[in-house]
């Protein structure tokens, strides 16, 4: 539990120091880009970094399906204290991975006007996820949408969806584009 407050106040203390540094001040587009750029690239290097630790020991991967299956268990796990909702895929390439209680877009207010403010949230975990393929040999792209806010509240919760995909799906956050295997490592 304390884990996960220290990676949230983390996570906002990076974000917060990604978009105070003055930057292109003129153009509010480009200093968007280039902070969701740089934020995606410190997740990339982490998601390495995890996906070599976390494999270590671990037996060969035969397949994509394989790697996915071991992002949504283990990796996300790891790091989110939960397993990912639902994996899905059209066996071409492309992987829907759904998690309906997102930790970063949780606490979040639930307004459209926040809809926004949410790939600044999900630039970090994107690169995780991009980094940890690449680290199994898949080359991916990794995008991330949001419709709804997800809610802790039972009641009125809302799905927040992370998407590993090449096409876009009616699903919504994190859109991962394999390229291709380049090959499977351990």
């Amino acid at each position: 539990m304390a884990d996960d407050v220290l990676f949230e106040f983390l996570h906002m203390e990076i974000m917060s120091y990604v978009y105070k540094e003055p930057r292109m001040r003129d153009d509010p587009d480009t200093e968007r880009v280039t902070g969701l750029s740089i934020l995606e690239g410190m997740g990339f290097r982490v998601g390495q970094g995890l996906t070599d630790r976390f494999t270590k020991d671990y037996p060969t991967f035969k397949d994509e399906l394989d790697i996915m299956k071991f992002l949504c268990k283990d990796f996300w796990s790891s790091i989110f204290r939960k397993q990912i909702d639902n994996l899905r895929t059209n066996h071409q390439g492309t992987y829907v991975l759904q998690d309906n209680t997102f930790a970063l877009l949780t606490q979040i207010s639930s307004g459209k006007q926040h809809l926004e403010e949410a790939p600044k949230y999900l630039a970090f975990p994107c690169g995780l996820l991009r980094g940890a393929l690449s680290s199994l040999g898949l080359e991916s792209l990794v995008s991330a949408e949001v419709a709804l806010m997800p809610s802790t509240d039972p009641v009125h919760g809302r799905e927040a969806l992370v998407n590993v995909d090449q096409r876009s799906l009616p699903a919504e956050p994190v859109h991962i584009i394999p390229r291709g295997p380049k090959n499977f490592r351990n």
